[in-house]
């Protein structure tokens, strides 16, 4: 195999986005084991202490992701998310206002291999989410496992994540003066799975529980569709029922998380590596689909509200896809 190196002469900032994306991409691949890896380290050396305090903090702290997670705007605003928006680039598109006085619920499809999209957007000031939708503040959801890592769980938090569970997911809607957003990457980890380029799949036909979720509190659906998330990454073949697909989705099952076979770039050779290519990612926010509130709907309710959230979220697709490179012919799969 021929090996397409990177050229010695690269603009400063061009290296500034590289090293923000590598950091990024540790984060979600390597930072949590090295945590854990340090944390009981640190307890049989001198520093013992470190981890002894933490434990404790630990301990107080136990319950602060289920209470909305402890979002640091200092680090949300560094200019640095700025370098990774434009590695790909990310750019967050507006089709509708959303009112400050409810909550929401954002579908946030698809998943990809690494949700660039959905972290750089509603993690990040980066993209202008503030100033796009005044009076929202956005929480991202991500599997609850990676809160039990020491170290790394105060991380993420700062940066607006909150565990999937129901609990934790539920307490930002149940704010009644409204103005809480929570976003859920709907296909989770098995879309990822899915995450070839050019491909459309969107694990969505059998996804009810966010929507339930949306009627029992209220909560406006608003569909989002992020063009290019699929793009930035390859991966292999893995089609189902073929034995690499049986072991992955068996192996999900067992761990929570995912386990897709991506590769990419590197940061001195364009050939390979786990480096995402610089790619475009476009997410579009549609427009709030209103909810009423009902603690106990029906299943024909359900089911209503549901195919209208689909139709919603292929009628964004439809709009918007001749404008970021999608053949007219493309049209969404619901799996």
């Amino acid at each position: 195999m021929k090996i397409n190196f990177a050229p010695m002469a690269i603009p400063l900032h061009r290296r500034l986005q590289t090293a923000m994306v590598l950091q990024w991409v540790f984060t979600f691949l390597g930072l949590a084991p090295t945590c854990i890896f340090l944390f009981f380290y640190l307890m049989f050396t001198r520093y013992w202490l470190i981890s002894v305090l933490y434990a404790v903090w630990w301990y107080f702290d136990y319950d602060t992701p289920a209470r909305g997670g402890n979002r640091s705007p200092f680090l949300c605003s560094l200019k640095v998310w700025e370098y990774m928006r434009d590695y790909f680039p990310i750019k967050l598109v507006k089709t509708a206002d959303l009112d400050p006085r409810h909550n929401y619920i954002l579908g946030f499809h698809p998943h990809g291999v690494l949700v660039a999209g959905a972290f750089t957007n509603f993690c990040t000031y980066s993209t202008g989410f503030r100033q796009l939708f005044p009076g929202i503040t956005s929480y991202l959801l991500m599997l609850p496992l990676w809160f039990r890592a020491p170290f790394f769980r105060d991380y993420i938090m700062c940066g607006g994540l909150i565990p999937s569970d129901k609990e934790s997911a539920t307490y930002p809607l149940c704010k009644k003066k409204g103005g809480n957003a929570i976003v859920i990457a709907v296909g989770g980890a098995p879309e990822a799975l899915d995450a070839h380029p050019g491909t459309f799949n969107v694990l969505l036909a059998h996804k009810k529980g966010f929507i339930k979720m949306a009627m029992e509190y209220g909560a406006h659906l608003v569909p989002v569709f992020s063009f290019g998330e699929n793009e930035v990454y390859d991966q292999v073949e893995n089609p189902r029922g073929t034995w690499l697909r049986w072991l992955q989705e068996n192996l999900q099952k067992i761990m929570g998380v995912s386990l897709p076979l991506f590769h990419a770039r590197g940061i001195f050779q364009y050939s390979f590596g786990l480096m995402p290519y610089r790619k475009p990612i476009n997410t579009v926010v549609g427009r709030p689909i209103k909810v009423e509130k009902k603690a106990k709907p029906t299943a024909e309710e359900l089911d209503a509200l549901h195919q209208l959230y689909m139709d919603e979220l292929s009628n964004l697709f439809e709009e918007h896809k001749g404008n970021y490179g999608v053949d007219k012919d493309t049209h969404l799969n619901f799996v």
